[in-house]
This record gives structure tokens, sequence and C-alpha cells, in this order.
């Protein structure tokens, strides 16, 4: 399963839109979660967290329409980094929604979900001070790994490994 990139920018969304319309064209609804996800990644990369969370509400319902679950631990970790960029959502519910999101991915087994849930969650705890936890957590999905360290994610996750130690 490929994972959702990182490195969008803002004039990507007309063609996000574009290919959703076609997506929905064709009957392809099992699709829908996966390019609103998209979407709304590029809006909390923008800080259009109000965009990014309509979007993720949309994604959510279209997951629960289709009964579709394979980007479900996406969903919730790109709603808890929206809401952290919210300064008035208590951490606690951002923590929430990171902790589901990993759960969901170690429940499906998606590794690769799993680490970047991971990510999410160590990076607010490391802004919380929890250091250790962040690590342990981090070092413990990190080690799941045999292949793929050029990637983007596992040199995140080796770098922020390497901050904590």
């Amino acid at each position: 399963m490929q994972v959702l990139p990182s490195a969008l920018t803002g004039e990507q969304i007309g063609q996000i839109r574009r290919d959703l319309a076609a997506v929905r064209e064709t009957g392809g609804a099992l699709w829908e979660p996966y390019f609103l996800a998209l979407l709304a990644d590029v809006y909390a990369q923008e800080g259009q967290v109000e965009a990014g969370l309509a979007t993720l509400a949309e994604a959510l319902a279209a997951a629960q329409a289709t009964g579709e679950r394979w980007a479900e631990a996406e969903l919730y970790r790109l709603r808890g980094s929206l809401l952290l960029q919210q300064t008035e959502t208590p951490q606690a519910e951002v923590e929430t929604w990171l902790q589901r999101a990993l759960d969901v991915a170690r429940r499906q087994e998606a590794r690769a979900l799993e680490l970047r849930a991971a990510m999410s969650l160590s990076r607010l705890w490391h802004q919380q001070g929890k250091w250790k936890e962040a690590r342990d957590l981090l070092a413990e999905v990190y080690a799941w790994f045999t292949e793929g360290f050029d990637t983007a994610d596992l040199q995140e996750t080796k770098a922020l490994l390497e901050e904590l130690a």
C-alpha cells in the first residue's frame, strides 16, 4: 500500500480535486477517502486548518458509507495533526486522535501507517517533555523495518530518534 505523500503543495489542490471528481464519475467510491486525505494533507501543510478538518469529515463519512477502512489510520492521524495546529484544541484531544490512528494501524498491521502515527504521537510527546515515552514508542516501531531506510518517513524517524537519544 502506498503511503500518502508528505511533500504536496497548495498548487496541487486543483489536481487532487479533478482526480477526486474523476473517481466519483467512475463510481470509485472506495478511493474517495484516499484522495480526500491527500487534500486534507495539503490543507494541513498550507495551514488551512478549517478546510483540512472539513475535508477529513467528508473523508470519514465516505469511509463510513463504503465500509472501506484502509485509509482510516491516516485520516485519524491527519485529524490529530490538524487539531494540533489549533491553539484552542486541548492536547489531550490531539493525543486521543493520534493514539486512535496508531491503534488502527496496528490492528490492520499497516506498518507504514503505524510509523506515521507513531511519529506524530512522538512529536507531540516530545513537545510535552515526554522524551522517554516518545523514544520508546518510536524505537519499537522503527525496529520493525528491515528496508526502505532511504524513504522520507524512515529518515525523519531516525532523525527524531537521534534527537531523543
